[in-house]
């Protein structure tokens, strides 16, 4: 059921036909934009409390006098509230309440059902058919995982591509890190299945069955007077408990845990989760949500659990229990919410002792000190921004900032960046690359002319102009950036950014770079310890890396891909076959059509459809 309000609102006459059940109710502002979502357990009580004659919160003074409509739904029961409040806040996204902006896709690992399975980390979907672990914070601590299993069980790392074309077994086969599956010979099919399971044992948390395992096949291979088999299995026993003693939670800790701890100053939250999974710590993250002014802390980590464990984004799961540092009013409520979501029992508890409270300990401790970096940065930040706006003399701050940077080998594979900076520095959620085609390879100019082209060339959102924007080039760069968007104002929505020039000295040092204004073409020299070039040499920097990356994973890309895996008729087989013949793709894209024809399993046909799709003809 829902209520609305007459047109002209009237809090008066709105609360007398609001009912006493629990619901969710949806603010709007006089352009119908939904500024407030919130729940209650008694819509009547809970919204009545918005407009008494004393209202202690600036929050909600601000807020009232901005209503000019309310929407209230009523629902069975006060969890269906917490899990509509949420829908209609990723929905509406509104200003005054706590968001959670994660698109971060949380990372796996999995053991594919390869034949020879691999151990890899994998992201999205989990559509590859295999067994999955995790979620992991991040890619570092997945990669980390994935390091010292390697050491432990001489599971396969390497892609499929890799593995079908491999003649020979790799340097981790030499380091004993690979059983070298590729090789017929190296590994029988039983031996390599075994270890491939030991690592599904270990990955799910069961590090003493693992150990057992090991530890009788040690004394049967002693037993048996294999005494090298022995030593290895001896010396994957060792490191397996020196990495088992290194992950492990003591103490009766659950599989599934979240240990959440927070931080809260100066209008700035920060929300520090610390992930333990099947008995092993797998890593921390810091979240900042967006918290609008003067937003109680209950309302904050309320708004942080919903936010991020029913979102189900990027392959988040809800653990079995969550641990808390701040005591909330609804931990009842959230858990069976939670629960209700996940189809089994989750407990959100606060108040905890021994073990538990040491890990809630911790993630405060972390919390506090990732909000007092972040602050750090921020006053940082702004003192170099309230430097430069002075600087420049602009009409109004400087809300956006943007720089272009071009990065190639040689004229191959160019590819641009676009970095942006707003008034809290990197704003990497807008980053962009773009790879740079049809142009003579090295014509930087051309470079620039098509990504300016392609950012600028279809109509802006005003916040999404820049108000400055850097050209990582001299004079001739800044000229054709200005020539181009000259061609694009009427795309801008009437907001032309300020061009500047960033060119290097002679000896190209940070320090020594020149600033080129836009229009009159005036040269700038800044101090080396000017706050406001500090800032400048930031967002080149960033521009170069983020190119710089961009450019190596295209150039890789294209070097480590086959290019016989596009040929018709020419299976994994076939490939392998050319590829140890004639002695790796090189010596293939040399070799004639008898030659090739030459290669068992090769006929003439297929060797003259080889010959002209690697040769172009």
């Amino acid at each position: 059921m829902t209520t609305s309000p007459p047109s002209s609102f009237d809090s008066k006459a709105f609360l007398k036909v609001v009912s006493h059940q629990s619901g969710v109710y949806r603010m709007y502002d006089s352009g119908g934009t939904v500024i407030y979502v919130g729940k209650a357990k008694d819509l009547k009580n809970r919204l009545a409390s918005y407009f008494r004659s004393k209202v202690d919160s600036i929050k909600t003074r601000t807020l009232v006098r901005q209503i000019s409509d309310i929407q209230v739904t009523v629902t069975h029961t006060e969890t269906e509230a917490l899990i509509l409040e949420h829908n209609l806040i990723k929905q509406y996204q509104p200003r005054y309440n706590v968001l959670l902006r994660d698109d971060k896709s949380y990372p796996w690992i999995v053991i594919t059902g390869h034949r020879h399975p691999r151990i890899g980390l994998h992201r999205g979907a989990r559509k590859l058919k295999g067994d999955y672990f995790g979620p992991y914070p991040s890619g570092g601590a997945v990669r980390e995982s994935l390091h010292l299993m390697q050491k432990i069980f001489p599971v396969r790392q390497c892609e499929d591509a890799v593995y079908a074309n491999r003649s020979r077994p790799c340097l981790l086969y030499q380091l004993k890190r690979c059983a070298g599956p590729c090789v017929a010979g190296l590994v029988s099919e039983e031996e390599y299945a075994q270890q491939v399971e030991l690592a599904r044992l270990f990955l799910a948390g069961k590090n003493q069955q693992v150990i057992g395992s090991l530890v009788g096949k040690m004394e049967s291979a002693s037993g048996d007077l294999r005494f090298e088999e022995a030593a290895r299995y001896r010396d994957q026993i060792q490191a397996l408990r020196r990495v088992t003693e290194q992950q492990s939670v003591s103490g009766n800790v659950l599989d599934e845990l979240d240990v959440v701890g927070v931080a809260f100053e100066q209008g700035t939250a920060c929300i520090h989760v610390l992930f333990i999974r099947q008995g092993k710590v797998l890593g921390s993250r810091s979240y900042f949500p967006k918290v609008p002014a003067d937003t109680d802390l209950d309302e904050v980590v309320q708004s942080f659990l919903l936010q991020f464990y029913l979102s189900g984004q990027g392959g988040r799961q809800i653990p079995s229990e969550v641990l808390l540092d701040v005591a909330l009013e609804d931990e009842a409520l959230i858990a069976d919410t939670l629960s209700q979501t996940a189809g089994y029992k989750v407990r959100v508890q606060s108040r905890t002792r021994a073990e538990r409270a040491r890990f809630i300990k911790l993630a405060a401790i972390n919390a506090q000190s990732a909000l007092r970096s972040r602050l750090a940065h921020q006053s940082t930040m702004a003192a170099r921004l309230a430097q430069l706006e002075e600087l420049l003399e602009l009409d109004g701050p400087i809300n956006r900032m943007e720089c272009f940077d071009i990065s190639h080998t040689m004229g191959e594979r160019t590819v641009a960046s676009c970095v942006v900076f707003n008034r809290d520095g990197p704003f990497s959620a807008e980053y962009r690359r773009f790879n740079i085609e049809g142009i003579t390879g090295g014509d930087d100019y051309a470079a620039m002319e098509q990504v300016l082209e392609r950012r600028f060339g279809k109509q802006q959102e005003p916040d999404k102009v820049p108000d400055v924007l850097f050209i990582d080039g001299g004079l001739g760069q800044l000229r054709r950036a200005e020539e181009i968007l000259a061609r694009q104002l009427d795309f801008l929505g009437g907001k032309h950014p300020l061009l500047i020039g960033i060119a290097k000295g002679v000896t190209r040092k940070a320090g020594l770079e020149t600033l080129i204004m836009g229009e009159s073409h005036e040269e700038l020299h800044l101090p080396a310890d000017m706050p406001a070039l500090h800032l400048i040499q930031h967002i080149r920097d960033e521009s170069h890396r983020f190119a710089i990356t961009g450019h190596r994973a295209r150039r890789a890309k294209a070097r480590t891909t086959s290019t016989l895996e596009d040929i018709p008729g020419v299976g994994p087989k076939r490939r392998q076959a050319l590829l140890k013949y004639l002695g790796g793709l090189q010596e293939v894209k040399k070799a004639s059509v008898d030659d090739l024809a030459r290669v068992p399993g090769i006929s003439t046909e297929l060797a003259q459809a080889i010959h002209e799709a690697l040769h172009g003809h």
